[in-house]
């Protein structure tokens, strides 16, 4: 096993169980290291850091699976993990039947993301190191919850930046075409081999159940981004009396017909369109709403895409403000990492003078349990959002 020497700088922040080494802040490694290697991480006063996994092709070169140096990475090291996430999860997550297993750096496994769907599980394999330990993963998981089938559905552009290829498959038992899952007396479809991401956005459980808690009979419901229809269908079950659906992708659009059914929706619309023309055209066509629900896919995935995120999300609350009846409510939400809780809020100051409204924030939202935030890992806190009404 070869060593790895950081520099001074960095070696507070792994002190503080930050698991992420960038290649700016290495001294010394070893020029012949192979991608997903495991190494020994020391500061310049030769103090033991860690043991990770080392990638020269990546910004971030060393992901630590361990700060404490009598563990060894091994089967048993990532079974243990393994059940250690899961045991988590059953305490806590009790009228679901699907929730995140593992969810990489928040549970000791950077680049590992496992969710579990009744009785199958989706899986990401999203680095070098962990691809190096696929087996013995794949087992553990096995042994631990004992699935009917795993499917993979590794991140394509993150296993490329890692070196590594990518193919969407069945790597243990069988996956029928349909799962049906369930969450606070709600059922949803989940078609693994078509669906975005790792099948289903888990992580608005909590946030789909507190903005129903809003819906009224008689509500119009709008859920923009609706995937394949969360927050339209829990309003729906809350006696909303019209959801429209808006998403661009066909499968998508597909799932929410199958899904409205599903949950017995009598009075909804699906469109197919581009959001962000959809949304003028309702404003132009004059159409209002009491509930509005903006979750949009990840507009920054680096630092560099954030000032034009900001602008799309300036014009779509703009938008969605104006198609908002006095006293409606509604919900934004965004899911990268580089656009805060407080960047949300001011761009919507700024949406609600330009449209001479005042607005309420009744709700802070956030990912739910199962999507571990640890304080020590600043970027395992994604998903944020808030509900507001329009006085």
């Amino acid at each position: 096993m070869k060593d790895v020497v950081v520099k001074n700088t960095a070696v507070q922040k792994i002190k503080s169980f930050n698991p992420w080494i960038y290649k700016n802040e290495i001294k010394k490694i070893s020029k012949n290291l192979k991608s997903g290697e495991i190494v020994r991480i020391y500061s310049t006063k030769k103090e033991f850091l860690g043991l990770g996994y080392a990638n020269p092709l990546s910004k971030i070169t060393i992901r630590i699976l361990t700060f404490f140096k009598e563990e060894d990475i091994n089967k048993e090291f990532f079974k243990k993990r393994i059940e250690n996430a899961h045991k988590k999860r059953i305490k806590f997550l009790k009228n679901t039947n699907a929730f995140r297993i593992i969810h990489s750096e928040a549970d000791d496994l950077p680049g590992l993301i496992v969710d579990y769907f009744n009785k199958y599980l989706s899986i990401q394999i999203n680095t070098a190191g962990i691809e190096g330990f696929r087996e013995e993963i794949i087992q553990s998981l096995v042994e631990v919850i004992n699935p009917e089938g795993i499917y993979e559905k590794s991140d394509e552009k993150a296993r490329k930046k890692e070196g590594l290829k990518t193919e969407e498959k069945i790597i243990y038992g069988n996956i029928p075409e349909k799962i049906v899952i369930e969450e606070n007396g709600v059922h949803f479809f989940i078609d693994l081999k078509t669906s975005q991401k790792t099948g289903f956005y888990l992580d608005q459980r909590k946030n789909r159940k507190i903005v129903s808690e809003y819906v009224e009979k008689g509500f119009r419901v709008l859920d923009l981004f609706s995937n394949t229809g969360g927050f339209g269908i829990y309003a729906g079950k809350k006696g909303a009396d019209f959801i429209k659906f808006v998403d661009i992708s066909e499968s998508a659009v597909l799932l929410i017909g199958e899904n409205a059914k599903l949950n017995n929706l009598k009075n909804f619309e699906i469109v197919k369109a581009n959001v962000f023309n959809f949304v003028k055209e309702e404003v132009e066509n004059e159409k209002k709403y009491d509930l509005i629900i903006l979750d949009p896919p990840s507009f920054a995935k680096t630092k560099h895409e954030k000032e034009g995120a900001l602008r799309g999300f300036k014009y779509l609350i703009i938008n969605s403000l104006k198609l908002l009846k006095k006293d409606g409510y509604l919900s934004v939400f965004s899911c990268s990492h580089h656009v805060s809780l407080t960047d949300l809020l001011e761009i919507t100051k700024e949406a609600a003078k330009d449209t001479s409204v005042r607005v309420e924030i009744l709700e802070h939202l956030f990912q739910d349990i199962d999507h571990p935030y640890l304080l020590n890992i600043p970027m395992s806190l994604y998903l944020k959002g808030f509900l507001l009404r329009k006085i």
